[in-house]
């Protein structure tokens, strides 16, 4: 066990919301229909695209009782709601009877579930998917500080459909300005973000200076083409996703994944733990959650996380500001897909994560 989960308090939801981008998850997995996926549960939302690939059983992972609440309260609004309708209990859409859904919905929740959202109904009526700590975190960045640097119509002019070259000359002529530099970076530091982001615990295995790492990255995204249509950076930016949804909601994606939801089990425990129950998977979606890990519980989780994943299988996994490489650990267990990693690094939603690794079971 790492001594920084030992001090976690995990009993209010932390992430309403997965920041990983679940499109290059998919891209790099590339699930085969009927396999069996270890998952990271966290807010749910890449968990629910993996069920867009038909798997046998999808098995949604947390130490956190009230992720799984959460991931269950997104469950049950995605079996029983039409798109439109769960876009807008969640808090996607503007809905002013959140309450009225949630009295249809919470008969279908567990005993634990229901009690502990019954007590939340302020929350539900706000839109849950901006009440976890860190959307709080996002939230008081777009409502706070963003508005002491930038008017409503230069942050709209952000997201406007641009060339590559204006988007370029945008950022350098209009937005990097040195109250952006300066308010950014402050807010952005390691202890305001241990404060009202993260969990302190979380970053103690962090050693580089962490405003100036997420503004470098911030940084390449902002003068990308591709921050037009980034739904995690309008997050970060205003409080809303706008009109590109995550992957789960998509139109295109929604009946698909509602029709696999018998698919879908939670388990409360370490990922590896999750193994001795339900024996090798064919793929794992692991988060970052070797971020939080010293040396020593990185390389025994790590092992522990190969043994349970069969020949050939495959496990994805973020680094953000903590280096971690299995396969290096590992070389005769595990094997990078490198070239695939870089790619996926690349178009990366998730601009702040330092890279996803690809990696296959020999």
């Amino acid at each position: 066990m790492s001594k920084a989960v030992e001090k976690v308090d995990f009993s209010k939801i932390r992430y309403a919301n997965c920041w990983e981008d679940a499109d290059i998850l998919l891209e790099g997995l590339n699930p085969k229909a009927g396999s069996k996926i270890l998952s990271i549960a966290s807010a749910g939302d890449n968990s629910f695209a993996l069920l867009s690939t038909d798997p046998e059983l999808l098995l949604a992972v947390d130490l956190s009782k009230s992720q799984l609440h959460l991931c269950e309260l997104k469950k049950v609004a995605i079996k029983n709601l039409e798109r439109e309708e769960c876009l807008q209990f969640l808090g996607f859409h503007s809905d002013k009877k959140r309450l009225e859904t949630y009295a249809q919905l919470q008969s279908q929740l567990s005993a634990e579930a229901r009690s502990y959202f019954d007590q939340l109904s302020n929350e539900i009526q706000r839109g849950i998917i901006h009440q976890g700590k860190f959307e709080q975190y996002f939230q008081l960045f777009s409502q706070k500080i963003l508005p002491l640097i930038h008017s409503k119509k230069t942050i709209q002019k952000l997201f406007q459909e641009k060339s590559e070259l204006a988007q370029i000359d945008f950022y350098k002529n209009k937005w990097n300005s040195w109250r952006w530099r300066m308010l950014f970076k402050l807010f952005f530091s390691k202890a305001i973000m241990g404060k009202f982001g993260r969990d302190p615990e979380f970053l103690k295995q962090v050693e580089i200076p962490v405003a100036e790492y997420i503004f470098r990255k911030a940084e390449v995204q902002l003068q990308s083409q591709s921050a037009q249509q980034n739904f995690i950076l309008n997050y970060n930016l205003t409080g809303e996703f706008g009109v590109h949804l995550p992957y789960y909601l998509r139109e295109e994606n929604y009946e698909n994944i509602k029709r696999n939801l018998g698919a879908l089990k939670l388990f409360e425990g370490y990922a590896q733990d999750a193994i001795g129950q339900y024996d090798k998977f064919d793929y794992m979606n692991l988060s970052n959650i070797f971020e939080y890990m010293d040396v020593e519980t990185f390389q025994n989780t790590g092992k522990e996380l190969i043994n349970g994943l069969k020949k050939v299988g495959t496990m994805a996994y973020w680094n953000l500001m903590v280096t971690r490489q299995l396969s290096k650990e590992f070389p005769r267990d595990l094997a990078i897909q490198a070239s695939l990693s870089d790619n996926l690094t690349q178009k990366d939603k998730g601009f702040f994560y330092h890279q996803i690794l690809i990696e296959q079971r020999k």
